[in-house]
């Protein structure tokens, strides 16, 4: 109730991180707002799931770290709780994902100047949308000047950072990050389809074509890592970008979860069932990873053509459920309905007669 999502291009440099993501929809006194605001700690635990799918191989890759401080040492100074998680979807082999999933964590801190501090401000937020833009872009030259991966192989991207109460979003491609806010799928992150009229507009002022919905007649994405073979040479403009959009959020009680996965996904199911999916799973057995399982199976039903990954972050802590002994579970009873008890007489006095 009290945040709203953000594209990062239209938000201004100078726009303070009390005014950013944070809008109550009711008239609630501010105090009750920022009151409620800083008193909510996310309590992070995920689960994951991979699924080749109908494909004859796997091209998906995934990183999913709960404790970014306690993962990199400390070296490094973040605000608590930190945490990282990325998925990276593969085309024309598994190369690029591969390479972008061995090197993210020197990509994502070691090679940028990424910002170090123990509190969430203005300075800190513009730094870590700096750094991950810049993340991106040195992985892309990489993939490049790696003679190990083919020039004809990319790979989408997709990231999810938390510091504190901050999520921050970077995508490239048609991956996709949805947040469940009190059952509401909210999308933190926006397919990059060359179809889509922004990208159309700005692929065909770069001197590129959409053929059937395709960047060039050949890719079904308009950002993306690697596919040097389509892209103009380093330092020129390409149809083809390996750029992130951002999209950030102040986390509240009210946010329960975050989905992340691959267009296998996403391309038999919406998000607002996948947010339903995994909701009633979690009230059912509050286990992350087997929500993961249950949207793969749910999309395989559904009979998606492509790899599946998908991550399911939770912002609360696990629930204390009191399992039944067996003695109880003996003593559990049933109702019947009145034509049943009706037959069950009937049958027990034609025993007794006998």
């Amino acid at each position: 109730m009290f945040g709203q999502v953000h594209a990062a291009e239209s938000v201004p440099a100078d726009l303070s991180i009390s005014q950013l993501d944070v809008k109550s929809q009711e008239k609630v006194p501010d105090q009750c707002i920022e009151s409620a605001i800083l008193q909510f700690s996310p309590n992070i635990r995920s689960g994951s799931f991979a699924d080749i799918g109908p494909k004859r191989c796997m091209e998906d890759e995934h990183i999913r770290i709960d404790n970014l401080s306690s993962h990199l040492g400390s070296v490094f100074k973040f605000p608590k709780p930190s945490a990282l998680y990325g998925v990276f979807d593969g085309h024309g082999g598994p190369e690029a994902a591969r390479y972008i999933r061995k090197h993210a964590l020197r990509f994502f801190f070691e090679d940028v100047n990424f910002p170090q501090t123990c509190e969430v401000d203005d300075v800190f937020l513009e730094g870590v949308e700096n750094s991950l833009r810049k993340s991106f872009l040195l992985a892309d030259l990489a993939l490049a000047d790696d003679c190990t991966v083919d020039s004809s192989t990319g790979t989408t991207a997709l990231t999810a950072l938390i510091f504190g109460r901050l999520l921050m979003v970077a995508n490239a491609g048609d991956c996709r990050a949805v947040l469940c806010r009190k059952g509401e799928a909210i999308d933190m992150s926006e397919d990059h389809r060359p179809i889509y009229p922004s990208e159309q507009r700005r692929v065909e002022e770069l001197g590129g074509f959409i053929d059937d919905g395709y960047l060039n007649g050949v890719l079904s994405v308009s950002r993306a890592l690697g596919d040097w073979d389509m892209k103009f040479p380093k330092g020129s403009s390409s149809p083809l970008i390996a750029e992130p959009e951002f999209r950030k959020m102040i986390l509240t009680e009210d946010d329960e979860f975050l989905i992340i996965g691959c267009d296998g996904i996403w391309d038999v199911i919406t998000s607002q069932h996948a947010v339903s999916l995994v909701r009633r799973g979690l009230r059912r057995h509050d286990d992350p990873e087997q929500c993961a399982k249950d949207l793969v199976t749910e999309a395989l039903r559904r009979n998606t053509f492509d790899n599946l990954t998908v991550i399911v972050i939770c912002f609360t802590a696990p629930e204390n459920r009191e399992q039944p002994s067996p003695k109880q579970r003996r003593l559990k009873c049933c109702s019947l309905s009145p034509e049943a008890l009706y037959s069950l007489r009937n049958l027990l006095d034609l025993n007794s007669n006998r």
